[in-house]
């Protein structure tokens, strides 16, 4: 989704520049105005583009974050679920483990 509104962002920006950029060039206007001009619509073309590309690098980096502290949650959920199994795996066996040994005894015997 986030590729789809870059890509129309993008086509956006590039027709509004072609279109200015044409409409500059057959406006009957002297040389050098209409340089400046196109001089001028690069500069503020630059920094809406500039202006953009920070403010989709700053969500991206918040997504990123908010993603990152969501998977160590459930990363440190998940160990400690682990943990609980594993203590119990453990108290299941020394269980087992303890009948045997009363078993071997018997035997012994």
């Amino acid at each position: 989704m986030a590729n789809h509104n870059g890509n129309v962002l993008l086509a956006l920006l590039t027709g509004a520049v072609v279109g200015a950029g044409v409409g500059i060039l057959f406006a009957p206007d002297k040389g050098s105005n209409t340089r400046l001009k196109i001089k001028e619509k690069a500069q503020e073309t630059k920094n809406e583009i500039g202006s953009r590309l920070a403010h989709a690098t700053e969500e991206l980096t918040k997504t990123a974050d908010a993603k990152k502290a969501a998977f160590e949650r459930k990363l440190d959920e998940s160990i400690s679920t682990m943990s609980y199994k594993a203590d119990d795996i453990i108290a299941t066996l020394e269980r087992k483990l303890a009948d045997l040994r009363k078993k071997n005894t018997q035997l012994q015997k």
